[in-house]
């Protein structure tokens, strides 16, 4: 009889879920309000991450940068800056170390607040054949991809669940939902990325954390010079 109730149930959620979703295809949906938040990007210094933080400048919020590449950051600062931002602090991190990411995560909450909102974009990618790629870039391929969310959700994400209000925002891949060929430890990395969020978001609203939302973006091919030399039909 459960095993009949919870089938019934699960075909009518699948049908209410579905309807819920096409209707916001058709009805345009109210953009979240971000002003006062606090807006943490890893991989800020170029490509995704500086882009995001264009978008986000006019928005009303305090941005925190972090990239391991310090001129990078001190390109996008300045960007932010020209469009009429000030609250506005860059980091080097180097996100694939864990130690690294805790103790600047703590440098953050000391000097400027509670993160409520984290973009998880920092990336790599080898581009290059599995078995010609070498063991250490693997390994620093897996961390800086998919490693370093879960540092940074266990830096930043007590003080969400603490106030139920926060969001969590994974950068992952189209690479992260499909095997590439040439790709293949980009795919595992973005694989992990995509499995742990989706993860997170189930655990979140199993511990009644509504208040605290998640976004899991799988970008296909972009031009900003991480792809360069790739093609596709």
């Amino acid at each position: 009889m459960n095993f009949l109730l919870e089938t019934l149930r699960l075909i009518v959620l699948t049908i209410c879920y579905h309807l819920e979703a096409f209707l916001k295809v058709i009805v345009p949906q109210r953009k979240k309000n971000v002003s006062g938040e606090i807006v943490l990007i890893t991989g800020a210094g170029s490509g995704i991450g500086r882009l995001m933080a264009l978008e986000f400048a006019p928005l009303d919020v305090s941005l925190v940068l972090w990239d391991i590449n310090v001129d990078g950051l001190k390109e996008t600062a300045k960007q932010v800056k020209e469009k009429g931002v000030s609250r506005v602090h860059y980091y080097q991190c180097d996100c694939s170390d864990r130690e690294v990411v805790y103790r600047v995560a703590d440098q953050v909450k000391s000097e400027i607040g509670d993160v409520t909102i984290l973009i998880n974009n920092a990336g790599i990618v080898s581009g290059k054949k599995f078995m010609d790629t070498p063991d250490a870039l693997v390994e620093k391929t897996l961390r800086v991809n998919a490693l370093s969310h879960f540092w940074t959700y266990k830096a930043f994400l007590p003080a969400m669940t603490n106030k139920n209000h926060g969001h969590l925002v994974s950068v992952a891949s189209s690479a992260g939902l499909i095997g590439v060929n040439g790709l293949a430890d980009y795919c595992a990395s973005k694989f992990a990325a995509v499995g742990f969020a989706e993860s997170m978001a189930l655990e979140l609203i199993a511990a009644g954390k509504e208040g605290v939302k998640t976004t899991i973006v799988c970008p296909y091919f972009i031009n900003t010079g991480m792809f360069d030399g790739c093609g596709t039909k």
